[in-house]
């Protein structure tokens, strides 16, 4: 008869019940990773306008989260695991720092950049190894915890400081250049001596022998790892890479072994008592950096560190640094803060100061260099967490480092900004458009054609554009032709990369055109000076040719020929999508205005007078850069006798003056469009005055509540003109133009450029659209190579 107590269902039970809470234990620490992660994002997401790099917002997250009441008691179970997790993924941090480093610098000649690190990094270890010893930072205050301190202070992140640079697209100018390699040695030079230090000042409690010899041992076991690294590695990781040749997959085999090669090599030196993170260093930087090894390592791990080593990196920061341990009510709390942060500013920006003045630097440059190098990262954050665990400083100074560390990166961004500010000024870029042509300078325009039906509309282009003879025009007519196989094989290579095309339909069409262009200029041409030009090229490339064409001849207006040809009864064909690749690509690249003609009967003209009207010209403004442009180019319409310019305003009428900022503000803030306004007003006024009120111009103005009002008078304008002239895009005032984008045909055109080119529009009137240049760069102006040192 079977008991009451049945000792195998009750074992049964107790393994289900251990099951369970394991399961759920780990589904909560992986909920918990997740969510971290979606914090971290999220919040990196809302700094972004702020142009924060991540570790601002991870600190944030960390230092928030990590101090949570019932998150600290949940973490408190699993306080060894999680110690094990970061310090094995600093391991990977340190070697793939490491592998970053070029250890040979120390060897050579010090550059400029090295010159900027170790004065910045010498007059911080200065000025914290004068300082910190009489503010109480350790429990047991010693020289070598004194040290240790100020090497720390003295480094920089180089990670954080390179991906900083280059993500405000400063990093190919010559201060950006500069800040990242000074940034690296400075990185390099400050973990090296730490690395070296851990052997050399050993901070413990026994003996002096016993120290010494410990040293001794870890000092050969070092030496020997890294001698095996320098010569061993290189030798090892080329049979796998040539093994591996590039567009083939890596063999398993190989992998394996390359992986184990590097732990072992990383382990050797620990082996002696050695901290297995500075051994994963000192292997990283006498690993050799090139081969599919290496690049596949750095990617791998980067990957790994990325995605999932620092979201819990800083959950452990904010464990560790317990607001509750701060001492917020004490002053010598707040006066250790406050002398970090003084040293790490104060020291970097005063010895880059120096030695700036020494190597010819301007000092608001050499302070913005010593601020951006004084940006602290993740070795930094392990270094003060860990000093707190083992006990050398107080917890409040540990929190007080990390709260150095976040205030040394969150200015960052300010002082990149500050420093394109300063460039903008000192490197103003050349801008070559006609609004800012100089009335004594000549215009110099770029006058594409795609064969002899494009030369009559270029004629009476280059009559009404002339102006006055003085400063006259200089004018570039440019073939555009596709090379083929066929055209290819005709060409005859000569001296200084001089090509000649011999192919005949070329040779015949081009003589063709040259002809009847220097007719028109020998006959008419008073103040025209003519040039001949050649884009020989794939469609592929040919906008980048017509592009640097411009730029090296600082031409300020390009025009190009709409890719649809007009047809017997009117209508425009389908166009070739060759050119209308080129156009598009030219009005995205080009170094200065670009105009698109769609000519319909604009060539068919017949000889424009000089003595009496003979063309109706319109041009059209409602606002904005481009408008500006077509404006500025009028300007020029208008010296012509023989044409009877109009300038149609559009105007948002005052009841609608509110919508029109709703509709504008999803682009533009209230202050960018005041400026806008502004502009429009200005170059108006200035046009007014010249043109309208003093001159034979016609002025008239178009009051419209939307965009419905705007095509109705743009269908009104049918056949009133043989031109007519109007700004591509760039306008604040949408809500004359919001939604006349859902049916654009054409978008390179604008919305008022495609409803008037549309087939729908006169098949008399041909239309000019031009596009001021966008200012050249990612930085809005300013080139990314600039220069300001």
């Amino acid at each position: 008869m079977p008991g009451f107590f049945d000792p195998e269902k009750a074992f049964d039970q107790a393994c289900t019940e251990n099951l369970r809470k394991n399961a759920s234990n780990a589904a909560l620490k992986i909920l918990a990773f997740y969510g971290m992660v979606v914090i971290c994002n999220l919040f990196h997401h809302l700094l972004r306008p702020w142009s924060q790099p991540r570790i601002t917002s991870d600190l944030v997250i960390g230092l928030t989260v990590g101090n949570i009441g019932p998150i600290k008691k949940w973490i408190v179970s699993i306080p060894e695991a999680l110690d094990s997790i970061i310090h094995f993924g600093m391991i990977c941090y340190m070697f793939v720092l490491g592998l970053e480093m070029d250890p040979y610098i120390l060897f050579q000649w010090p550059t400029r950049a090295a010159k900027v690190a170790y004065a910045g990094m010498l007059s911080t270890f200065i000025l914290a190894s004068t300082i910190t010893p009489f503010f109480q930072f350790f429990k047991v205050p010693s020289i070598v915890r004194v040290l240790s301190l100020s090497t720390a202070l003295s480094g920089t992140a180089s990670p954080v400081l390179t991906r900083l640079i280059t993500s405000q697209k400063i990093g190919k100018s010559d201060i950006g250049q500069l800040v990242i390699a000074a940034g690296m040695h400075s990185d390099f030079v400050s973990t090296l001596l730490i690395s070296v230090g851990y052997v050399a000042f050993q901070d413990g409690s026994e003996s002096s022998s016993t120290r010494i010899r410990q040293a001794i041992i870890q000092s050969v076991a070092l030496f020997v790892q890294s001698i095996l690294t320098a010569i061993v590695s290189p030798f090892f990781l080329n049979w796998v890479n040539n093994e591996n040749p590039e567009g083939k997959p890596l063999k398993g085999s190989h992998l394996v072994l390359s992986v184990a090669f590097m732990v072992i090599v990383c382990s050797c030196s620990t082996l002696s008592g050695y901290s297995p993170i500075l051994s994963a260093f000192m292997a990283g930087i006498f690993m050799p950096r090139e081969g599919r090894v290496s690049k596949w390592a750095l990617g791998k791990i980067n990957y790994f560190l990325t995605s999932i080593f620092y979201p819990i990196f800083f959950f452990w920061m904010g464990y560790e640094a317990d607001f509750r341990t701060f001492e917020p009510g004490h002053l010598m709390t707040w006066a250790r803060l406050a002398i970090l942060l003084l040293i790490v500013t104060a020291g970097k920006v005063a010895g880059i100061i120096i030695s700036g003045a020494i190597l010819g630097f301007n000092w608001p440059e050499s302070v913005m260099i010593g601020l951006l190098l004084t940006v602290k990262g993740h070795f930094h954050i392990f270094l003060a967490v860990v000093a707190k665990q083992t006990g050398k400083t107080l917890p409040s100074t540990s929190i007080g480092m990390i709260l150095v560390i976040f205030f040394s990166v969150v200015h960052a961004p300010s002082v990149v900004a500050n420093i394109i500010k300063r460039a903008r000024k000192r490197s103003p870029t050349h801008r070559m458009a006609l609004q800012w042509l100089d009335p004594s300078s000549e215009l110099r325009m770029l006058l594409c054609l795609r064969g002899p039906q494009d030369v009559s509309s270029i004629i009476n282009f280059m009559e009404i554009s002339r102006g006055t003879a003085d400063p006259g025009i200089v004018v570039y007519v440019t073939d555009m032709i596709e090379l083929t196989d066929q055209i290819a094989a005709t060409l005859v290579h000569g001296e200084a990369d001089n090509i000649t095309v011999t192919d005949k339909t070329v040779t015949e069409m081009r003589d063709q055109i040259t002809s009847a262009v220097q007719s028109f200029v020998e006959d008419n041409g008073d103040g025209i000076t003519l040039r001949r030009m050649l884009a020989l090229s794939p469609f592929s490339v040919m906008p980048r040719d017509i592009c640097n064409l411009a730029e090296d001849l600082l031409i300020s207006l390009i025009i190009l020929p709409f890719h649809k040809c007009q047809r017997a009864d009117g209508t425009l064909d389908a166009g070739h999508p060759g050119f209308r690749f080129v156009n598009r690509k030219v009005l995205r690249h080009a170094p200065c205005s670009v105009g698109i003609l769609v000519d319909r009967g604009f060539g068919l003209t017949e000889k424009i007078s000089g003595s009496y009207v003979s063309l109706n010209i319109a041009v059209i403004f409602i606002g904005g850069k481009d408008d500006r442009e077509a404006l500025a180019y009028a300007g020029r319409v208008a010296w012509h006798a023989g044409v009877k310019l109009t300038v149609i305003r559009f105007l948002v009428q005052t009841s609608e003056d509110i919508s029109s900022r709703r509709a504008s503000n999803f682009r533009y803030n209230a202050a960018e469009r005041e400026q806008e306004m502004k502009l429009d007003d200005e170059a108006f006024a200035n046009f007014y005055e010249k043109h309208v009120a003093g001159g034979p111009v016609a002025y008239s103005e178009k009051h419209l509540a939307n965009s419905a009002e705007t095509l109705s008078t743009l269908k009104s304008l049918e056949g009133q003109y043989s031109l007519i002239i109007v700004g591509r895009g760039g306008r604040v005032n949408s809500v004359l133009t919001v939604g006349m984008n859902d049916l654009e045909q054409c978008p390179e055109l604008g919305p008022i450029g495609d409803v008037l080119s549309g087939s729908d529009f006169s098949v008399s009137t041909s239309i000019l659209i031009i596009q001021q240049p966008n200012l050249r760069g990612e930085l809005e102006g300013l080139d990314e190579d600039f220069s300001i040192m």
